[in-house]
C-alpha cells in the first residue's frame, strides 16, 4: 500500500530551504580552507536571502520560528568561526538574521538567542572590550549591524527577559553594552549613515522597553551621549539630518524616562512628603534591585538633566531651520509632557521656545504652540515675561557680539515674545519703560560697532546745471533710500530684523509713546550718535504706526479718541526739527551727514503724507534739500535726489525740473538773502546755477538784485580763487541763458538791420554799374551849379538843441512800457498812411539808439567785470572767463554804441592771455579775441595793428612761435620767416616751378629778375646784361624756396597734443581777423607768410585771404608749388617771352 505526501506551500519552501541549508551546513563544518570556501558560503548565504526575502514579500505567514532555527542551525556553524571568513560573509549572515527576526522568529525570541544575537551584534560592530580589532570593520557591515539590531530590540520587550531561567544569566547587561555602542557610535567620527542608525537604534531601545526602572539605568549614559553630539563643538561637525535625529532621540527619552505619567507617584510624594528623611518608592517601579527610583532620585536626575539641555539648548542659533524647528518639537513637549519633573528647565525651555516660535501662518493648527501651553499653564507667563524683560534689557550686550547670527537671534526672539505677550494680554510697564532705552542703546552700540563702508560714488559730483541729474518723479529707480545706519552688506539682515522689530513691537499708542520718549533726545542730546540713533528710532516708531492706523482709518474715525492727534503732533514736532537740520546745513553749520539724511527722509514722508497740500512747506524746505546736491558725501547726494523724486510726486509735479521752475521765486529768494548778508556757501552758488539753466532765459531779468550780490561777494572774496571760480560759473551760465533771450534790445532794432562786418569779395559793376555812376556824377555835376547860381540867403541860429537824447521827456517810461510802446508802434505802421513829416523824422530815428533790456544791461555789466579777474591765478577760471566773453560778444554786438566801449575795456588784458602758460587758456583767448573781431569788426583794426609787431609781446611772433611748436620746428627763431617775401628770398631753380613773365621781342628784350630788400620781386630790362638765364624765348623762370614737407600740420606730436591744440585756435583767430577786420597790406602779406601753407587745407582761412587779395594768394600757393600751373610757353604776336629766375639767377 502506497502513501501520497501532501504538498503544501510550507513544505514547498522547506524543500527550498532545504537543498540550500544541507550543502552550507556540511561545508561550514567540513571546511578545511575558510577562505577558500567563502565564496560558495556566501553564495549559498544570498540564496536564503533571497529565498526568505521573496517569501516574506508573498506569503509570510508560512514563515515561524521553527523555519528560523532550521536556517540558524548552517548559520551558527559559521559564525563560530568568523574570524576565519571575510567581512562579506559575516555582512550576509547579518543581513540574513535579520530577515529571520523580522518575519521569523518575531516576538517568539528566547531569551538566550535575544542575548546571542546582542552579543555578536554588539561584538560585531563595536568589537570584544578589552581586545583590540583583527580587522577593520567596513561601514556597509556596520550599518547593517545596527538594522539588525534595532530589529532585534524591537521584536521583543527586553524588561521582559530582565529575569533569566538560568540562575546567574541575565539580557539586560548584554542590553546595556549595547546601548554603549550606539551612543559611542553616535559621539564618534564616523559618517553620518552609521550615526542615523545607531540613533534608530537608541529609540527602539527607548521605545521597546516598558520597564521604567530599566531604562532609567541607560539614561545617564544616553542623555550624555547624544548631549554630547548635539553641543559644541561636535554639533558644528555633524550634519542637520544627524542633529534633527538625535534631538527627536532625546526627547523620546527624557518623555518615557521623566514623562509626568511616568513618574507622577515620585511627584505626590515629593508634594505630601512631610519630612526629608521619609521617602517611598513608586508603586510597580521598585522592582529594580539596581536602581530605586526615589523622590532624590527624580530631583538629582532633574538637576543633571537641565545641566544637559543648557547646552543642548544652544542649538537655538543653528542656521539650519530644520535644526530649529526639531529643538522647538522638543522644547514644546518637554514644557507638556515633562512640566512639572523638569520644572527647574522651565525657563530656559521657555526662552528657547520664544526665540524659536514660528509665525501663525506657517504653524500647523495641530501641533500643540507656546500659545497653548500658557493656556494651559498660566504659571509660563511669569517666564514668559522674566525672558522678554531679560532680553529687552540685555539687548545692547547681544549688539556687541561679532556674530551677525546671535544679534540677528536676540533681535527675532524679542519680537516673538513681545507678539506672544501682545496675544496673552501681558502688559508690564517695566517692560514698555526699558523697552526704548533698550532699542536706542541697541542701535547706539551697533553704529558705534560698524565700520563706515568704502562707498562707490556712482553717481559723482552731480552736475546741477545738468537736468539730467535731476529724474523724473516717475522713476523708481531713485525712488527709495539707500540705509542710513547699518549700511553694509553684511549687516543688510540685521537692519531687516531690527526694522521689523520696530514696526511690529507693541500696539500704535505704545509705538507713539516709546517715539514721543525719544525726542527729547532727539532735541537735547549733544552726543551725535545718541541723536541720530534716537532720530532713527522716532522715525521708524511714527512710520510704523501710520502704516498701521491706515487700513483701520478707512473703516472708522479714531479722531475723537485723542491717539490720532498725539501722533500727529509727535511727527509735526520731529518735522520741525527735521526742518532745522535742513536749514543749518544750507547756512553752512556742520552736522552728521545720517542726521541730515533722517531729515531728508522725514521730509519726504510728510509730503507723501500731505500730498499737494505740501506746496506752501517748499518755500522753507526746496532750496534746503536742493544744496545737498552739491553735498560732498555721496550719500547725501543721493538722498537729495530721491527727496526731490518724492516731493515732485506727492506734490503732484511731472519732473523735478517741473518742481524747481514752478519754485523759482521761493528758492532764488532764499539764494537772495544769503549773498545779501554775504552767508554763501559752495552749495548756494551750485543750486543758482542749477535754477538758472532750468527755467532759461525767462529768469535772467529778475536777476539784477542777485548779481548785483555775487558782484558784493567778488569785491569781498576775491583772494579765494575757488570761491571766485564758483560764483563765476553763477555768472557764466546766466550769461549761456542771457543769450538766448529773444529779446535783448526792444523791437526797434529790427528796423536797422544789425551789422556784419564780414569782408566781401569785389564783384564787377559791369555796363550797367558804369552807366549808373555816370548819372550820379552828372547829377551832382548839374546839383553843384544850381546851387552856385542861386542867391545866398542867411540861416539864423538854431533855437532848439539837435541831435539824439537832447529831447526832455516828461516821465521816464518803465521798460515793460517800452515793450509796449514798441510793439503798438509796429502794428500802427501797418495802418496808417505815412505822414508827410515821417521824411524828416526818419534820420533822427536812424540814429536813436535802441533801448536796451534788463537782459541786456546785466550781460553788459558782467562781460565789464571779467577784465578784472582774466588775471587770476587760477587757470580753470582764467578759461571759463574767456568762455564767457566768446558766448556774450554775439550777444552785444547788435548794438555798437555799448558794445565797442565794452572791447575798448576788455581789449587789454584780453590780448595778453594769448601769452598765457596755460595752453587751454591760451586757446580760449584766441577764440574770445575772434569772437570780439566778428562783433566789432574795423574797429579792431587799429588795435590789432598795434599789437602785431610790437617785439616779444607782438600778435605776430606768438603765431610765428605757435607755429613752430606745432610743426615741430622748436629751438628755431621767428628769423628762418624774416626776409621771406611773397616770391622767396633763395632756393633751388627748376624749370617746373617758376613763373612765367612776358619780354619784349625787340632788341631791348632781355629781362632779368632779382628779390629785394623785403621779399619783393625786381624786374630788370637790361639787354645783355639779364644773363645766361634768359632762354631764347624771352622767359625767365621764378623758382621758389619752399618745400612741401613744411605743409604738416600736426608735426610728430599729433593733431590731439597741446601745441596743434594751440596752432588751430591761432589759425582761427587769423581767420576773424582777415574776414571781419580791414588789415594793411604788410601786416596782410605777413599773415599770408604764416599761413600760405595750410591754405589748401583750410577753405574758410583761404576764402578769407582770397577776399582781401586774392593775386597775391595764388601767387603764393604757386610759389610753394602747392597750386599746379600751365608753363607751356605763352605765344603772342609781337612779343617773345623770357624764363625768369628768382634770385637774379
Amino acid at each position: 500500500m502506497s502513501t501520497t505526501t501532501v504538498s503544501t506551500p510550507r513544505t514547498e519552501f522547506f524543500q527550498k530551504l532545504k537543498r540550500v541549508c544541507v550543502p552550507l551546513n556540511q561545508l561550514a563544518v567540513r571546511s578545511q580552507d575558510k577562505t577558500a570556501d567563502a565564496k560558495e558560503i556566501l553564495q549559498h548565504v544570498e540564496s536564503l536571502i533571497e529565498l526568505w526575502s521573496t517569501q516574506a514579500s508573498q506569503d509570510d505567514s508560512i514563515l515561524d520560528d521553527r523555519l528560523a532555527d532550521y536556517v540558524f542551525v548552517p548559520l551558527s556553524q559559521v559564525l563560530r568561526e568568523r574570524d576565519q571568513y571575510p567581512m562579506r560573509v559575516v555582512e550576509g549572515i547579518i543581513r540574513l538574521l535579520r530577515e529571520l527576526i523580522q518575519h521569523g522568529w518575531k516576538v517568539k525570541t528566547s531569551a538566550a538567542l535575544f542575548r546571542q544575537l546582542l552579543i555578536l551584534l554588539s561584538f560585531t560592530i563595536g568589537g570584544v572590550p578589552g581586545q583590540e580589532r583583527k580587522k577593520d570593520i567596513p561601514e556597509e557591515t556596520i550599518i547593517e549591524g545596527f538594522k539588525t539590531l534595532r530589529a532585534l530590540i524591537t521584536s521583543v520587550d527586553p524588561s521582559r527577559l530582565k529575569r533569566s531561567e538560568i540562575p546567574g544569566e541575565d539580557s539586560i547587561p548584554a542590553l546595556g553594552h549595547s546601548v554603549t555602542v550606539m551612543i559611542d557610535a553616535i559621539t564618534e567620527d564616523v559618517p553620518s549613515l552609521i550615526q542615523l542608525e545607531a540613533v534608530a537604534c537608541l529609540r527602539a531601545v527607548f521605545t521597546s522597553t516598558k520597564d521604567n526602572s530599566v531604562l532609567a539605568q541607560f539614561l545617564p549614559g544616553t542623555v550624555s551621549g547624544l548631549g554630547k553630539r548635539l553641543s559644541p563643538p561636535l554639533e558644528k561637525q555633524s550634519q542637520k539630518r544627524v542633529l534633527v535625529a538625535c534631538l527627536e532621540a532625546l526627547q523620546l527619552v527624557l518623555v518615557n524616562v521623566l514623562g509626568d505619567l511616568k513618574v507622577r507617584g515620585l511627584l505626590r510624594q515629593l508634594e505630601t512628603a512631610t519630612s526629608a528623611g521619609e521617602e517611598t518608592k513608586t508603586e510597580g517601579d521598585s522592582e529594580s534591585r539596581d536602581i530605586e527610583l526615589t523622590p532624590s532620585w527624580l530631583k538629582a536626575t532633574a538637576a543633571q538633566v537641565k545641566i544637559a539641555l543648557s547646552a543642548v539648548l544652544k542649538l537655538r542659533s543653528h542656521e539650519a531651520e530644520e535644526v530649529q524647528r526639531a529643538l522647538y518639537r522638543l522644547c514644546i513637549s518637554l514644557l507638556d509632557e515633562c512640566h512639572a519633573s523638569l520644572a527647574d528647565s522651565q525657563s530656559i525651555l521657555v526662552e528657547t521656545a520664544l526665540m524659536l516660535q514660528e509665525d501663525e501662518a506657517t504653524q500647523s493648527r495641530l501641533e500643540t504652540s507656546l500659545q497653548d501651553l500658557v493656556s494651559i499653564y498660566p504659571e509660563l507667563s511669569n517666564s514668559i515675561k522674566s525672558a522678554l524683560y531679560s532680553w529687552v534689557t540685555g539687548l545692547p550686550r547681544m549688539m556687541q557680539s561679532s556674530n551677525e547670527k546671535t544679534k540677528q537671534l536676540a533681535i527675532r526672539s524679542i519680537l516673538r515674545g513681545s507678539k506672544l505677550a501682545a496675544a496673552m494680554h501681558m502688559d508690564s510697564s517695566t517692560l514698555d519703560d526699558s523697552l526704548a532705552d533698550s532699542l536706542r542703546d541697541s542701535i547706539i552700540t551697533l553704529m558705534k560697532a560698524s565700520k563706515p563702508p568704502k562707498v562707490i560714488d556712482d553717481l559723482g559730483a552731480i552736475d546741477l546745471s545738468q537736468s539730467t541729474a535731476l529724474m523724473r518723479s516717475g522713476n523708481t529707480e531713485l525712488a527709495t533710500y539707500n540705509p542710513v545706519i547699518l549700511d553694509s552688506e553684511g549687516q543688510k539682515t540685521t537692519r531687516n530684523e531690527l526694522s521689523s522689530l520696530i514696526s511690529q513691537i507693541g500696539s500704535p499708542t505704545l509705538q507713539v509713546k516709546l517715539a514721543t520718549s525719544m525726542l527729547s533726545y532727539v532735541r537735547d542730546s549733544d552726543e551725535p550718535t545718541t541723536q541720530i540713533a534716537s532720530f532713527w528710532l522716532a522715525f521708524q516708531l511714527l512710520k510704523s504706526t501710520y502704516s498701521q492706523s491706515a487700513d483701520m482709518d478707512e473703516l472708522f474715525d479714531f479722531s475723537g479718541l485723542g491717539e490720532t492727534q498725539l501722533q500727529d503732533e509727535a511727527f509735526q514736532e520731529l518735522y520741525d526739527f527735521s526742518t532745522s537740520v535742513l536749514a543749518s546745513h544750507s547756512d553752512s553749520i556742520e552736522s552728521p551727514w545720517q542726521l541730515e539724511a533722517l531729515a531728508l527722509e522725514v521730509t519726504a514722508y510728510f509730503s507723501t503724507r500731505l500730498k499737494e497740500d505740501f506746496r506752501p512747506e517748499l518755500i522753507d524746505v526746496l532750496y534746503p534739500v536742493t544744496t545737498f546736491l552739491g553735498s560732498s558725501e555721496p550719500q547725501l547726494r543721493r538722498h537729495a535726489i530721491t527727496t526731490l523724486n518724492i516731493l515732485a510726486s506727492s506734490c503732484g509735479y511731472d519732473s523735478v525740473s517741473e518742481l524747481i521752475v514752478d519754485n523759482a521765486d521761493y528758492m532764488l529768494n532764499s539764494v537772495s538773502l544769503r549773498l545779501n548778508t554775504l552767508d554763501i556757501s559752495p552749495a548756494s552758488t551750485k543750486v543758482l546755477t542749477m535754477m538758472v539753466r532750468l527755467t532759461g532765459p525767462k529768469l535772467v531779468p529778475f536777476l539784477d538784485d542777485t548779481v548785483q550780490a555775487i558782484f558784493a561777494a567778488l569785491d569781498n572774496y576775491h583772494g579765494y580763487p575757488v570761491f571766485v571760480e564758483s560764483l563765476f560759473s553763477v555768472l557764466s551760465e546766466i550769461v549761456t541763458q542771457g543769450v538766448k533771450s529773444d529779446l535783448l534790445l526792444l523791437p526797434d532794432t529790427d528796423k536797422k538791420p544789425s551789422v556784419d562786418h564780414k569782408k566781401r569779395p569785389y564783384q564787377p559793376q559791369g555796363i550797367e554799374g558804369i552807366l549808373s555812376t555816370v548819372e550820379r556824377h552828372l547829377s551832382r555835376v548839374e546839383q553843384s551849379k544850381s546851387q552856385a547860381e542861386e542867391p545866398f540867403t542867411p540861416h539864423h541860429h538854431p533855437t532848439q538843441p539837435w541831435g539824439p537824447g537832447k529831447q526832455k521827456s516828461p516821465k521816464p517810461k518803465s521798460f515793460l512800457e517800452e515793450l509796449e510802446a514798441a510793439a503798438s508802434d509796429n502794428n500802427n505802421n501797418d495802418e496808417e498812411e505815412e505822414d508827410p513829416t515821417a521824411v524828416e523824422k526818419k534820420p533822427a530815428e536812424e540814429d536813436k539808439e535802441p533801448v536796451q533790456t534788463p537782459t541786456y544791461q546785466l550781460l553788459t555789466r558782467i562781460l565789464t567785470l571779467t577784465q578784472h579777474y582774466l588775471t587770476s591765478p587760477t587757470p580753470t577760471l582764467r578759461k571759463s572767463l574767456l568762455e564767457l566773453i566768446s558766448t556774450v560778444t554775439p550777444a552785444l554786438s547788435p548794438s555798437e554804441n555799448a558794445f565797442l566801449p565794452l572791447v575798448n575795456a576788455v581789449w587789454p588784458v584780453l590780448i595778453t592771455r594769448l601769452h598765457d602758460p596755460e595752453p587751454f587758456v591760451a586757446v580760449a583767448a584766441a577764440r574770445a579775441l575772434g569772437g570780439m573781431c566778428k562783433g566789432a569788426g574795423d574797429f579792431m583794426g587799429s588795435r590789432i595793428k598795434t599789437v602785431w609787431g610790437e617785439r616779444h609781446q607782438g600778435l605776430k611772433g606768438w603765431v610765428v612761435k605757435v607755429k613752430a611748436e606745432a610743426m615741430g620746428v622748436r629751438g628755431k627763431t621767428g628769423s628762418n620767416y624774416k626776409g621771406r617775401g611773397l616770391i622767396g628770398s633763395g632756393g633751388r631753380g627748376g624749370d617746373g616751378g617758376g613763373i612765367m613773365i612776358p619780354t619784349s621781342s625787340g632788341p631791348s628784350q632781355g629781362l632779368s629778375s632779382s628779390v629785394g630788400a623785403g621779399g619783393l620781386l625786381k624786374l630788370d630790362f637790361g639787354g645783355p646784361a639779364a644773363g645766361p638765364g634768359v632762354d631764347g624765348g624771352g622767359m625767365k623762370m621764378v623758382s621758389s624756396s619752399y618745400t612741401p614737407s613744411s605743409a604738416s600740420g600736426g608735426g610728430a606730436l599729433g593733431r590731439f597734443s597741446q601745441s596743434t591744440q594751440l596752432w588751430e585756435a591761432a589759425l582761427g583767430l587769423l581767420t576773424d581777423i582777415v574776414s571781419y577786420v580791414k588789415v594793411e597790406d604788410e601786416m596782410f602779406d605777413e599773415i599770408l607768410e604764416l599761413v600760405v601753407d595750410v591754405l589748401p587745407g583750410r577753405a574758410e582761412l583761404k576764402q578769407a585771404m582770397e577776399t582781401v587779395n586774392g593775386d597775391a594768394v595764388w601767387l603764393g600757393l604757386v610759389e610753394r608749388r602747392l597750386l599746379k600751373v600751365n608753363n607751356n610757353m605763352p605765344v603772342m604776336e609781337g612779343f617773345g617771352f623770357a624764363r625768369v629766375e628768382v634770385g637774379g639767377r
